[in-house]
C-alpha cells in the first residue's frame, strides 16, 4: 500500500508547484485564480491525507481516510440533516439573530449615554471572557434541553462581540463630520442613519463575521450538556463512545460547510452594503 502514499506526495508536489505559479503569476488578482489556488490546496491536503491513512494503514479509531467519511457522509444524510436542523437552524442561528438584534439595540442605548458606556462595556468584556463549558450547563438547567437552552447559549456568546463593534463603530465619525451635520439642522437620528451608522457598518459586520463561528460553536458545545436524541454536539459525544470516528467527521464536515456558508453569506451582505468602503476594492 505503500505505493498510495508516494502517489499522494507526488501529486501533493506537484499541485503545490502548480499553486505556486498561479499565485504568483500575472493572472493572481483574477476570479479564477482566486478560486481555484484555495481549492487546489484543500485538494492536495485530502489526498495527502488519504495517502498516509491508507498507505500506512492507519486504524479507523485514529484517523479515517477521507473516502471513508464520505461514504459515512452518504450513508447517513438523513441523520445529518436533522442534526443540522437541530443544531444549526433551530439553536446557532435563532440565538444569532436574537443576539445581533439585542446586541444592536443595547449598542445605541449605550451610544447615547456616557454611565452605560463606562459601566456595560466592562462588564461586557468579563463576560465575553467566561468559558462556554461553564455557562452551557447553567442555560440547560434553567431553558430545558431543547434547542431554546443552545439559542440562550448561543445569545450569550454572540451578544457582546457584536455590542462592542457596534459601539466602537457608532464612534468612528470625527467631530467635524457631526459638526458638519449640525450645520445642516440635522436631528440626531439623521445624524445616526445618515453619517454614523453607514460609517459603523465595517465594525457592525466584523463583530456579525467574528460571531458566526461562535454561534455555531456554541450550539455544538451546549448540546454536550443536555440535548434530545439530535443535534451535532449530541451526536459527536455519542459517536465518540461508540468509537465511531468516521460519524464524528462526517459531523464535523457537515458543521465545517455550514460555518463557512455562513460566514460567506454575511461576508457578501458586507461586500453589498459596505461596497465604497477601501477593504472592498479591488486592485
Amino acid at each position: 500500500m505503500n505505493y498510495i502514499l508516494g502517489w499522494s506526495i507526488a501529486f501533493l508536489i506537484g499541485a503545490s508547484a502548480l499553486n505556486v505559479a498561479m499565485a504568483n503569476g500575472e493572472g493572481r488578482d483574477q476570479a479564477l485564480t482566486r478560486f481555484v489556488v484555495p481549492m487546489l490546496f484543500g485538494a492536495s491536503l485530502l489526498v495527502l491525507w488519504e495517502g498516509i491513512t491508507r498507505g500506512l494503514n492507519v486504524p479507523g479509531v485514529i484517523l479515517p481516510a477521507p473516502s471513508a467519511i464520505w461514504e459515512t457522509f452518504q450513508a447517513n444524510l438523513g441523520t445529518l440533516r436533522e442534526d443540522f436542523v437541530q443544531t444549526f437552524i433551530k439553536g446557532a442561528l435563532s440565538g444569532y439573530v436574537i443576539g445581533a438584534v439585542a446586541a444592536f439595540a443595547v449598542a445605541l442605548l449605550v451610544d447615547a449615554s456616557d454611565f452605560l458606556r463606562r459601566g456595560l462595556l466592562p462588564v461586557g468584556n468579563f463576560m465575553a471572557a467566561l468559558p462556554i463549558v461553564g455557562i452551557a450547563p447553567i442555560l440547560v438547567m434553567w431553558f430545558g434541553f431543547d434547542w431554546q437552552s443552545k439559542a440562550a447559549v448561543v445569545v450569550v456568546m454572540v451578544f457582546f462581540p457584536i455590542l462592542v463593534n457596534t459601539v466602537e463603530g457608532l464612534r468612528a465619525t470625527d467631530r467635524m463630520q457631526r459638526d458638519l451635520m449640525r450645520t445642516y439642522a440635522a436631528s440626531y437620528w439623521q445624524t445616526l442613519l445618515k453619517l454614523r451608522l453607514p460609517a459603523a457598518m465595517p465594525f457592525i459586520f466584523n463583530g456579525l463575521k467574528i460571531s458566526t463561528t461562535l454561534a455555531l460553536i456554541g450550539a455544538i458545545v451546549a448540546e454536550f450538556f443536555g440535548s434530545p436524541i439530535r443535534g451535532m454536539g449530541f451526536r459527536i459525544s455519542t459517536e465518540v463512545g461508540r468509537l465511531a470516528l468516521d460519524m464524528v467527521w462526517a459531523e464535523i464536515l457537515v458543521a465545517a460547510i455550514a460555518g463557512s456558508a455562513f460566514y460567506g453569506f454575511v461576508a457578501f451582505v458586507e461586500s453589498l452594503v459596505t461596497f465604497w468602503h477601501p477593504s472592498q476594492r479591488r486592485k
